[in-house]
């Protein structure tokens, strides 16, 4: 129950981010993209997403293999 309650409320604040980038989107006045800012925003967006998926794969390989053990131990 707590599941689905946690997934509808992260679901409902989506859909309201969502709706007001669209609607603050539509209303912008007329632009035009060109083939430069689309490829710019797409190796932006995809680095991006290429690095936070890295990183977060390092600190699970790190914990899981004990690598952050020792850093435990040296602080008592």
């Amino acid at each position: 129950m707590k599941t689905a309650l946690l997934i509808g409320a992260l679901a409902l604040m989506l859909a309201a981010a969502l709706a007001v980038a669209v609607n603050l989107w539509m209303g912008l006045p007329e632009t035009t993209f060109s083939i430069h800012m689309w490829v710019a925003l797409g190796l932006g967006v995809g680095l991006s997403l290429v690095l936070g998926v890295g990183l977060m794969a390092l600190t699970f390989y790190s914990s899981r293999r004990g690598f952050d053990d020792a850093v435990e131990a040296r602080d008592d």
